[in-house]
């Protein structure tokens, strides 16, 4: 069986790449776009002579690259997408890349199984009870022209794939992680609170942070991508025994160096940004609305995680999550001193 991997040296993707080799994986053709980045693949390659890995240098903004790469490939994980910058390189890096990917799935002789590696961020929970349950039955996102840029293109992203297996049936598993993080990785999620002005705004409080070590993650990728009953399903990728994000943050103080935070209950948090909301209209745009009631209830709402779905298909945390975060912060912190 031969995997197609996009993404693949990203800071999923190479890790992803080491669980498909432990897996047995023999033939992994990697998608990697233009760049100095064949040291991490060559690396990989070492260290894992019998993988098979196979770098396929492209963009999928072709659809000329997106069909040869698709060529001979029995699975496809998908991660490939676009995390910053202008709406436009979003949706093109994002939804256009995935509406070539799934051109080519669906005109392939034999269409490849594909395992879409979505996001927590499509979950629409504005609406809901803060403290409600987000699992696989949460509805998704109603307003996205309310939600950030990211969130936005993921969840087109997904609505993407569903339709094009709606009408052409191809073989297809959703995976949703929480916030994936580890050494090399994102150092405090936005979950967590902003950095402005030198200043941390501690927004989460209480809020369970849903971390999803990135080894833990890849192995649920792997699992969904090589087990039969997956197919058709979606699963949430999150740990267990999450931390709050008050509890996060203190430990990131202590092990990998002081921040100046100001911490801002939920309620101030909400009636600060009515006011940036009412200022934008009245100043007509002058000041971007990028911090509304919405996307406050969105991201510092607060909310429980339910991964019991993903745990019936066998899934079994690999690394703890105090495990987890102690090998975080130590990466951070030696990176702090070089």
């Amino acid at each position: 069986m031969k995997a197609l991997v996009t993404g693949a040296t990203g800071f999923l993707g190479s890790v992803l790449l080491t669980e498909l080799a432990l897996a047995g994986e023999r033939a992994v053709r990697c998608f990697v776009r233009p760049g100095p980045k064949g040291t991490r693949l060559d690396a990989l390659a070492r260290a894992h002579p019998d993988a098979g890995f196979e770098p396929f240098v492209g963009t999928l903004t072709s659809q000329d690259d997106a069909i040869r790469a698709i060529e001979g490939v029995d699975v496809v994980y998908h991660l490939a997408a676009g995390l910053t910058g202008a709406a436009a390189d979003l949706f093109l890096h994002t939804v256009v890349a995935s509406k070539n990917l799934l051109e080519a799935v669906v005109r392939a002789r034999k269409p490849p199984r594909v395992v879409l590696v979505s996001s927590f961020g499509v979950y629409g929970v504005a609406a809901l009870d803060r403290g409600a349950t987000i699992d696989e039955s949460t509805p998704l996102e109603d307003h996205p022209e309310r939600r950030d840029l990211y969130s936005q293109a993921k969840l087109r992203q997904e609505r993407l794939f569903r339709e094009y297996h709606a009408r052409h049936a191809f073989p297809l598993t959703v995976v949703r992680p929480g916030v994936i993080y580890g050494p090399g990785g994102s150092p405090i999620s936005t979950r967590v609170g902003l950095s402005l002005f030198g200043v941390f705004l501690h927004l989460g409080g209480n809020n369970i942070l849903p971390l999803s070590y990135v080894e833990n993650c890849a192995q649920a990728i792997v699992l969904a991508g090589r087990t039969a009953r997956a197919v058709g399903e979606t699963y949430n990728l999150v740990d267990d025994d999450l931390p709050t994000c008050r509890e996060y943050l203190r430990l990131y103080r202590a092990q990998v160096k002081p921040l100046r935070t100001v911490p801002l209950p939920y309620p101030v948090t909400l009636a600060m940004s009515r006011l940036v909301e009412r200022y934008h209209a009245f100043s007509r745009g002058q000041l971007p609305a990028v911090f509304t009631p919405y996307k406050t209830a969105t991201q510092w709402g607060g909310n429980e995680f339910d991964n019991s779905k993903i745990k019936a298909l066998g899934w079994k945390q690999a690394v703890p999550t105090e495990e987890g975060i102690r090998q975080t912060f130590a990466s951070l912190r030696e990176s702090s001193h070089r």
